[in-house]
């Protein structure tokens, strides 16, 4: 049998008891991802209150302030399969703005099929959190964090194949 899309547990979590990706109803487009373990989520009022209202405007510490207020990753234990012209799609639950505050802070993220495997992490899916509310977020292991929808993509007639993937996370580099 030929395997078409799923998800594994990377090597570094086999045994600290992560669970695959669900969906949780039967019509649920996504899996839901879980966190694999404990990670606070500070809030990015805290920077600012920290250095005063006034001091963030100058420009040494506004630029202090913005290495601050970097996204927290939450790993998951997680990588992913999938076909060539296939990608997964990383989503917010719906719960994390309303209740909790907690922001995708790249909106989706987007796991195309050369990261499974790759030298770097594996091919490791992670979260990238922003906390706007007040007070630190803390996400527990095994909580319910985002989900994955896989999706089929389209080239156009001109396509023009890139390089091979050399890194992890983050790694298709910019032209």
């Amino acid at each position: 049998m030929t395997r078409k899309r799923g998800f594994e547990i990377i090597q570094e979590y086999k045994d600290k008891g992560i669970n695959l990706p669900q969906r949780a109803t039967k019509h649920a487009a996504g899996y839901d991802f879980e966190a694999a373990c404990d990670v606070e989520i500070p809030s990015v009022w805290s920077v600012g209150i920290k250095a005063g209202w006034s001091a963030i405007k100058e420009l040494a510490l506004a630029n202090q302030t913005e290495k601050s207020l970097k996204p927290i990753l939450v790993p998951t234990g997680i990588k992913a399969y999938m076909g060539e012209n296939e990608y997964l799609k990383i989503a917010n639950r719906s719960s994390n703005p309303l209740k909790r505050f907690l922001l995708l802070s790249n909106g989706i993220g987007v796991v195309d099929s050369d990261y499974y495997n790759n030298p770097d992490n594996e091919g490791h899916i992670m979260l990238q959190f922003l906390n706007f509310g007040f007070a630190p977020v803390m996400i527990k292991k095994g909580e319910r964090i985002g989900q994955g929808i896989f999706h089929t993509f389209l080239k156009i007639d001109q396509d023009v194949e890139g390089g091979k993937r050399m890194s992890g996370f983050g790694s298709t580099g910019e032209r």
